[in-house]
């Protein structure tokens, strides 16, 4: 049983404003030990209902934000950037997916740190017509590798646009989203009690036959960013793309992966340890 647990940072237990997740900044060292441990959590609860193999990947910018020399020992570590493609070591053979400390998707009213990729310039991202958020866009990627996502944990708002979009999957809430920077929060310790119940309920679902809908979109894919400033639209509108108005640029492909790298096996790069 091999579970393949992406972390982010704006949706883990206790973190409520920027300043816990922004390289630099005065809450951000409480802002890892506070990833970590909500990462523990959800390892621990995997292993303990059966999981054979763990790989914990930190996708949260740039990386490098789990304190590695506190991880659980029995995970595997993925970490650097860029990814490429954006999930390495994830195929066939993992059984489920965890999205750990992930947010709602740009727009969303009273979602926690609510962005979908650039909190920054991005303000609103469609595939074939739909809004996505990073749920949806891992969720997809995943499931164009033939893996189901089991489990996600967040902030109401991601909890209810994941089990909407993705269905009967373990969704552990660890604080209700009242703003952008404002959430009433469970105490870490309490919110990595959920972590690890609906980690462990998600592999025992597994381990006991249960399949899980995998999350696919209709080829070809058309992505339409609509960006919150005309000049980054203007950077976006490269060759291969089209120009929809002054701040959205579509670009179509076959697979959702395709842009962001492709899928693993692709690269015919075999796992060593």
């Amino acid at each position: 049983m091999k579970i393949y647990i992406s972390v982010d940072m704006e949706g883990i237990s206790g973190i409520n404003c920027p300043d816990y997740v922004l390289k630099g900044t005065y809450l951000y060292l409480a802002g890892q030990r506070l990833m970590t441990e909500d990462v523990n959590a959800a390892v621990r609860g995997a292993f303990d209902a059966g999981a054979d193999e763990v790989i914990v990947a930190d996708m949260h910018g740039a990386s490098g934000n789990i304190l590695v020399e506190n991880l659980d020992p029995r995970a595997l570590f993925l970490a650097g950037t860029p990814h490429q493609p954006r999930f390495p070591f994830l195929d066939e053979t993992v059984d489920g997916v965890f999205l750990v400390g992930y947010h709602a998707m740009a727009g969303t009213l009273q979602g926690n740190l609510e962005h979908t990729m650039s909190s920054a310039s991005w303000f609103r991202y469609t595939v074939n017509g739909a809004a996505f958020g990073e749920i949806e866009i891992d969720a997809a990627i995943a499931g164009e590798c033939g893996v189901p996502v089991v489990m996600v944990s967040g902030d109401d708002k991601l909890c209810e646009e994941s089990i909407k979009m993705l269905g009967n999957i373990e969704a552990a809430m660890v604080k209700q989203g009242l703003g952008r920077q404002s959430a009433l929060c469970l105490s870490p310790q309490y919110g990595r009690k959920r972590v690890y119940e609906s980690a462990k309920k998600a592999v025992e679902r597994l381990v006991a036959g249960e399949k899980f809908p995998i999350f696919k979109v209709t080829s070809p894919v058309v992505v339409q960013t609509t960006y919150k400033m005309v000049p980054d639209a203007d950077r976006a509108n490269v060759y291969g793309t089209r120009r929809v108005d002054g701040y959205t640029v579509e670009e179509i492909r076959n697979r959702m992966a395709d842009f962001y790298g492709g899928i693993w096996k692709e690269y015919g790069v075999e796992k060593k340890i």
